[in-house]
């Protein structure tokens, strides 16, 4: 899944005419990139996991550790950073879906993958680097 597939539309419009909040998502994380790429690959270089995941949001959340802050960088959009095994210890993905989800996970060096977090709900996107 894409963050566009996430736009209401594929505009960046919600039904009621108002900005998704995921068009500034996509803003924040073509500036972020590169400091996430550079946490994934320490996250996998010392052995932490091999499937990072950054969670999206900009309401207080308590799952994985903070690395961008949205208060101190003036932006939208807070990051942290977290992993397949913590998902899974905190039962965000099941246990018996822990292999689906390893065979999904695309190239972490390539595309970073978010778990996006909106009133509505959430859901997991890969988005390059």
């Amino acid at each position: 899944m894409d963050i566009e597939d996430l736009m209401a539309g594929g505009e960046g419009q919600e039904a009621g005419g108002q900005p998704s909040p995921l068009k500034s998502l996509k803003v924040d994380l073509d500036f972020y990139k590169e400091s996430i790429k550079e946490v994934a690959t320490e996250m996998m270089a010392e052995g932490y996991t091999l499937y990072p995941i950054f969670v999206a949001h900009q309401h207080e959340i308590s799952i994985g550790e903070i690395v961008l802050d949205k208060n101190e960088l003036n932006t939208q959009w807070s990051i942290h950073a977290s992993s397949l095994e913590e998902f899974v210890e905190r039962g965000l993905i099941k246990d018996d879906r822990k292999a689906y989800f390893e065979k999904s996970f695309k190239n972490a060096n390539a595309y970073m993958c978010l778990f996006v977090v909106v009133p509505e709900g959430a859901n997991f996107v890969f988005y390059p680097y």
